[in-house]
């Protein structure tokens, strides 16, 4: 049994994918999932964008690369469904024994964040990561039990709205004295204070309720 388990963070940079090229063309930031491949190497794709969704989704939708782009709106956030065929870079660490679980796109480049189960998987994934175009270690550190929760535990929010209370327990929001203002965490996420404060107040009702 390995008791060890790593959390990973990989920076990407160069990499040609749908969604890294419309983030650099679009100046969107996109928060996806990790993809599902398929066996006909083709990857199902789920993703959300707040500012610049609009040109995002009509870069998408122009690319040769993307099948079946569906768009839908949620609590002031627009998400995309999909299908790519072009190779995503996070399969390659996959591969490996990378166990991806949130991606980011902004600009062109990436951000990986993951885990590996203990040292030696750790060591493949480096050098599977050596080999794909522009891939970095940005940060490794012990996986805690306050940094896990169970499998089956599934809170029920919107990534829209767990953004929003992340962002606002990350800027200090929910500290005595704040940390930060409601239109200060609205601007680092790209809204409108109005709709930050929408999203926070249902995330918030939706875990009290869940909790409680």
């Amino acid at each position: 049994m390995i008791e060890e388990c790593l959390v990973v963070e990989f920076g990407v940079t160069g990499d040609d994918c749908p969604l890294a090229a419309a983030s650099r063309e679009t100046g969107a930031t996109v928060d996806a999932r990790p993809p599902q491949l398929r066996r006909d190497d083709n990857a199902l794709l789920r993703f959300s964008a707040g500012a610049k969704a609009g040109d995002l989704a009509a870069t998408l939708d122009a690319d040769d690369r993307i099948r079946y782009l569906h768009v839908s709106r949620a609590d002031g956030r627009t998400n995309f469904r999909c299908l790519s065929k072009h190779p995503c870079v996070v399969h390659e660490l996959t591969d490996a024994g990378f166990m991806a679980e949130n991606l980011q796109y902004r600009g062109g480049a990436e951000r990986h964040v993951g885990a590996v189960v203990g040292r030696d998987v750790l060591g493949g994934v480096l050098e599977a990561a050596a080999e794909t175009v522009g891939v970095t270690l940005e940060r490794l550190f012990p996986l805690g039990g306050e940094d896990d929760t169970a499998v089956a535990q599934r809170w029920d929010l919107t990534p829209a709205q767990e953004a929003a209370i992340r962002a606002a327990l990350a800027a200090g929001y929910f500290s005595v004295p704040r940390g930060a203002t409601a239109t200060e965490v609205a601007a680092d996420l790209g809204i409108s204070k109005s709709a930050f404060l929408e999203r926070l107040r249902r995330g918030q009702a939706s875990l009290f309720e869940q909790v409680f």
